[in-house]
């Protein structure tokens, strides 16, 4: 599933129901249900047999939605927030600094939604080994009930404990060559993973340790370093968004006409209060028309104007000239957590 990916929806399917960029909902296809959104209502059947990334109409109405294939960005995305989730800008940065390569051997405590556990398999393959921990017995439940639904529990073994206080230790060794640590306590667990056969030190072993604070930080690298680890760094990142659109072309005479036009229209106001003012004076009874042309309510055509009234151009119109530019997000949302890395160098023969 997350794993061995296929091209035709099948029932029993899990996939990932694009409903905006915000909105995204696993479902479970089954036949003749169907999925009631904002947007509209959606058969399964509509579904079953079409290819993954099909567009699927509402029954009435013209809402859509997009059927996606489970993949572990997505997933985090979509699945509900047990604990914080770490999201795919910091989980791909784990990956690639722990090493993490198919056929790896990893640690990881504190499992809490599961969102980084399906990067980690993903990067591992049929051929690594996740051993995952997690100390609150409802989330570590429900956890080992996705791992199975999503055909990871031949790579994942997800065990109930508290590591800062009962170790590692499982009934055969793991021998890891990296660890991503999720704790409110790291510097506690850290000298846990010397007991029995955890590390392999036959190898060099990377380590991650997740802390949203720097308080955290500080006493985490005190022991890193009591216990052998080097290259000790910490690394904060801060994803932004970028978004890709057209922008109307403008020349200097067009902007000019701009110009005029703001004037002729501040003067065609002034003149239309003053005649206001004046048919308020005016006494004697008028017709309707004499009326209309004392106001000055002339049919006057519409044009562009982009600061008052007029017609309003829409992204890509025909008659513009457009051109493709990119934007960022001004400013950074969130802070998520601290990543602080070190390496534990092989014990030499």
């Amino acid at each position: 599933m997350f794993l061995n990916s296929k091209r035709i929806i099948e029932e029993g399917d899990l996939v990932l129901i694009w409903i905006s960029r915000t909105v995204i909902r696993p479902v479970y296809l089954k036949k003749d249900e169907a999925l009631q959104t904002k947007f509209g209502h959606f058969l399964h059947n509509d579904m079953i047999g079409r290819p993954f990334g099909s567009q699927i109409s509402a029954t009435q109405g013209r809402g859509f939605v997009h059927v996606l294939a489970p993949t572990p960005e997505l997933w985090a995305l979509s699945l509900p927030h047990r604990t914080q989730i770490v999201y795919s800008p910091d989980s791909s940065y784990i990956i690639h600094r722990l090493q993490i390569r198919p056929d790896s051997k990893v640690v990881e405590a504190g499992t809490g939604s599961g969102a980084l556990t399906h990067a980690l398999a993903r990067a591992v393959g049929t051929d690594g080994t996740i051993f995952t921990y997690e100390y609150h017995e409802d989330r570590h439940m429900q956890a080992v009930k996705e791992f199975k639904d999503h055909e990871l529990s031949d790579i994942i073994t997800c065990t109930h404990r508290n590591v800062c206080e009962d170790g590692f230790q499982i009934e055969k060794p793991t021998l890891a060559t990296a660890v991503f640590l999720d704790l409110p306590a790291p510097w506690t667990a850290i000298p846990k993973l010397f007991e029995g056969e955890i590390l392999n030190r036959k190898e060099a072993v990377h380590i991650c340790c997740f802390s949203p604070c720097i308080e955290q930080v500080s006493k985490t690298v005190k022991v890193l370093e009591e216990h052998g680890f080097q290259s000790i760094e910490m690394v904060e990142n801060q994803a932004k968004r970028w978004e890709g659109h057209e922008s109307m072309v403008r020349s200097v005479d067009e902007a000019l006409d701009v110009l005029r036009d703001v004037r002729k229209r501040r003067n065609m106001g002034i003149e239309r209060r003053k005649r206001k003012r004046l048919v308020s004076e005016v006494e004697a009874e008028q017709s309707e028309e004499d009326k209309k042309l004392l106001r000055g309510d002339y049919d006057n055509p519409v044009v562009y104007n982009p600061w008052g009234k007029g017609e309003r151009v829409k992204e890509g119109d025909d008659g513009y000239k457009w051109a493709p530019v990119s934007t960022i997000e001004p400013e950074i949302k969130n802070h998520t957590s601290y990543l602080t890395f070190a390496l534990l160098p092989p014990l030499q023969d």
